[in-house]
């Protein structure tokens, strides 16, 4: 595994014709910001995040073919970070990102890599490695090892099949 820096992660996933992400986290510290806005039920500010990121993810994904998926392992009931990412990931799924939603109850015998990764063309692997508030990348690390790429893209197809898609998704409260 080699770690990189945080320039030459970004250049991986903008070349990556194909990107699979497993996610998870219930709250990530580094969207901290949108988060304040939509705790103070400031919309707009939340909304035009959302935005920029579909204004990146459209020119830089859709327009040139290329895909992006992404699996959110998530605990019921979902925590208010998450219950933000339901309400408003709907824009950029309505521009074509797969998004499905994953009950982590129905993850606790499953194999499943131990940080957020990003699967690239089937080729290689980006793991975000986050401070305990996840309001920091630690770490990016880049495998090219073909048991590390199978065991994440195994994963991901697992978590994908057991995933809601984003537009079916209704969270669950668990019952004592």
């Amino acid at each position: 595994m080699e770690s990189i820096s945080t320039q030459r992660w970004s250049d991986l996933i903008d070349n990556a014709r194909d990107v699979l992400k497993i996610e998870l986290r219930d709250y990530y510290g580094t969207d901290a910001a949108v988060f304040d806005n939509w705790r103070s039920g400031d919309l707009d500010a939340v909304t035009a995040h959302y935005r920029r990121w579909l204004e990146y993810f459209t020119t830089a994904y859709m327009e040139t073919g290329r895909s992006f998926n992404r699996v959110r392992v998530v605990s019921e009931p979902l925590s208010d970070y998450q219950r933000m990412a339901v309400i408003h990931s709907g824009i950029t799924v309505d521009a074509g990102e797969g998004l499905r939603w994953l009950p982590r109850r129905l993850v606790s015998v499953e194999a499943l890599p131990g940080n957020d990764c990003l699967i690239l063309d089937d080729s290689a692997v980006v793991f975000n490695v986050l401070d305990a508030d996840a309001s920091e990348l630690v770490e990016a690390q880049y495998s090219t090892e073909p048991d590390v790429v199978k065991f994440c893209r195994d994963a991901f197809d697992r978590a994908w099949r057991l995933a809601v898609p984003h537009h079916e998704y209704r969270a669950q409260t668990i019952s004592a």
